[in-house]
C-alpha cells in the first residue's frame, strides 16, 4: 500500500461500530452516545440516508468529521473521528464493478486504517440474496488478505450479519433455518478471521454470552434473546494492543433505540502480553459495561 496516509499509531485510542439503523431517525440517541463514551473513531452502518441528507452539520457540531457512502432505504455505511476528518482510500468493496450497493468505505484515521462494513443479511435462503451475501464475503477476505500483507494497522468494524458460533445467539431453534446462522455463512466469517484477524469481542470476553442485537419482535430485548453481529477485526498490527473490549448494551433499551447496540474497543500505547486482559464468562457478564448516567435496560 505504497503511498497510503497510514502513519505511525497514537499513543492510545477507543474504536467503535454501531449499526445505527437509520442514522436521521436515531440521531439524537447517535449524539447522546457520542458525548458520553466519546470513542475517537466511530463506524456506522445502516445509514438509510442519501449523502445529502447524512447529517454531517450535527456530527461537526458534536465535534466529529465524518466519511460516508449514503444509501437510501437499508444500506449506508460512514466514519466518523473525533477531532478530525478521516481520510478516505476506499468507498467500495473491490471485485465487483457492478455492484452498487453502499456496503464498505475505508479510510485512514490517526495512522489507523479503519473498515466500515455492512455484510449483506442474506435472507431469504437459498435463492439470489444469499448467493449475494458468499460473494460479498469471497471479496471481503479478497481484499482483507490484501490488507494483511500490507502489514498496516487496521479495523474492520462492522455489522457482518453472521452469528459466529453457538455462544452467540440465546438457547432457541427458531434461528435455525436463517441466513446469519447458515454453515456457510459461519464458514465465511471463520475463513475470513483465519487468515489472521482478531476477533476482538471474543478475544477480550472468550467465555461470555456476549450479544450485539436485539430483534424488535416477541420481547427479544426484554428477555435479553439476543446474537452477536457486530464484530471488530483486527489485524496483528493493531491487535497486540487490544486493551478492551465491550457493548453499550443500555443504549439498545432507550425509546426509539436501534436494533443493534455499539460495540467498542480501547487500544492501549503498550504490546499486551497473550490473554493478559481476557475475562471469564462471570467477569464480563452478559451486559458489557454501563455508560455514566444511564440504566440498564
Amino acid at each position: 500500500m505504497s503511498g497510503s496516509p497510514v502513519s505511525a499509531p497514537p499513543a492510545a485510542v477507543s474504536i467503535a461500530t454501531f449499526n445505527v439503523n437509520n442514522v436521521n431517525r436515531r440521531l439524537s440517541n447517535l449524539l447522546g452516545w457520542l458525548a458520553a463514551r466519546k470513542p475517537d473513531v466511530v463506524c456506522l452502518q445502516e445509514l438509510k440516508s442519501s449523502d445529502d441528507a447524512f447529517p454531517a452539520d450535527a456530527l461537526e457540531n458534536a465535534g466529529y468529521g465524518a466519511v460516508w457512502r449514503g444509501q437510501r432505504t437499508w444500506n449506508g455505511v460512514a466514519i466518523l473521528a473525533r477531532g478530525s476528518t478521516p481520510i478516505v482510500t476506499r468507498t467500495s468493496l473491490p471485485g465487483d464493478a457492478d455492484d452498487m450497493q453502499a456496503r464498505y468505505i475505508e479510510a485512514a484515521v490517526n495512522g489507523i486504517l479503519i473498515a466500515s462494513i455492512y455484510v449483506p443479511n442474506g435472507n431469504p435462503q437459498p435463492g439470489p440474496k444469499f448467493a449475494y451475501k458468499l460473494a460479498w464475503f469471497d471479496r471481503l477476505r479478497a481484499h482483507a488478505a490484501t490488507l494483511l500483507a500490507a502489514k498496516v494497522p487496521v479495523v474492520m468494524a462492522g455489522d457482518y450479519n453472521v452469528v459466529p458460533t453457538d455462544l452467540d445467539i440465546y438457547r432457541t431453534t427458531s434461528w435455525v433455518d436463517d441466513a446469519l446462522l447458515h454453515p456457510k455463512s459461519r464458514h465465511a466469517f471463520h475463513s475470513l478471521v483465519s487468515q489472521g484477524w482478531t476477533d476482538a469481542l471474543r478475544e477480550i470476553h472468550p467465555g461470555a454470552q456476549v450479544f450485539t442485537f436485539w430483534h424488535y419482535m416477541r420481547q427479544r430485548w426484554k428477555r435479553n434473546a439476543g446474537l452477536r453481529l457486530d464484530h471488530l477485526l483486527l489485524s496483528p498490527e493493531v491487535a497486540r494492543r487490544l486493551q478492551d473490549a465491550s457493548v453499550d448494551r443500555s443504549i439498545r433499551g432507550l425509546d426509539g433505540a436501534s436494533d443493534h447496540a455499539p460495540v467498542w474497543i480501547t487500544l492501549g500505547n503498550e504490546v499486551r502480553t497473550k490473554g493478559s486482559t481476557r475475562r471469564s464468562a462471570r467477569e464480563a457478564g452478559p451486559a458489557g459495561h454501563r455508560l455514566p448516567g444511564q440504566v440498564r435496560g
